[in-house]
């Protein structure tokens, strides 16, 4: 099934207060990936930018998701279950096109896609810099919130996030992409093996293939 998707920016009222979704079209669209940000930052981080600029050319339209704190112009996001809220409200415009709806999100964003996947149909999931652990603290595991999204799961992890490298993931159905060398924000150092470009096109490289696994 294709759909053309159309306008650019769209403001949902949810209860836990207004979202945004940023649409990035494309005109013979087989999916919708919907991404949010995470707890830190907003639909500017690098990784959701390459995304929205990649994708459709894959048949993929792309959906950059603003929380209601983010919207709301505060900077400190509020607690998971408020999250949770969010997403929800935000999910009938995202399916409203009536194509699959590939729900995912960037650290604090890939937990609300993990935790909310079953309940709301997503079709897959997207964890980008999944926060696995707060820094230095491995035993306050969120694995089960992973393991239990229940349905296709990609995670794309930097080689030195400290929220979890990707060595430190558990065994599970979910497929894993390292992007050498990078951090949390899928940054990567001079100094490293490869340049910011390349790890950009890993991402966007990995999810693209996925996708079109998905079907």
């Amino acid at each position: 099934m294709t759909t053309e998707i159309t306008g650019a920016t769209q403001t949902i009222a949810t209860d836990a207060g207004d979202a945004r979704v940023t649409w990035h079209r494309t005109r013979r669209a087989r999916l919708v990936l919907a991404v949010s940000h995470g707890a830190g930052g907003g639909i500017e981080a690098r990784d959701l930018r390459a995304l929205a600029a990649a994708l459709p050319d894959r048949g993929v339209c792309v959906a950059l998701v603003e929380q209601p704190w983010r919207v709301a112009g505060r900077k400190v996001a509020p607690a998971p279950k408020t999250l949770d809220t969010g997403w929800r409200g935000i999910w009938p415009a995202l399916t409203a096109p009536g194509l699959p709806v590939i729900s995912g999100g960037r650290s604090a964003g890939a937990r609300v896609a993990c935790r909310t996947a079953g309940e709301l149909g997503a079709h897959a999931v997207l964890a980008l810099s999944f926060p696995l652990h707060p820094p230095g603290r491995p035993e306050k595991s969120r694995a089960a919130e992973l393991l239990g999204a229940g349905v296709p799961t990609l995670v794309v992890q930097g080689g030195n996030d400290p929220f979890g490298r990707p060595a430190e993931f558990p065994e599970g159905t979910y497929r894993l992409v390292e992007v050498p060398y990078a951090d949390h924000g899928l940054a990567v150092p001079k100094r490293a093996g490869i340049g910011q470009e390349r790890a950009l096109e890993i991402v966007t490289e990995a999810v693209g293939e996925w996708a079109a696994s998905l079907g």
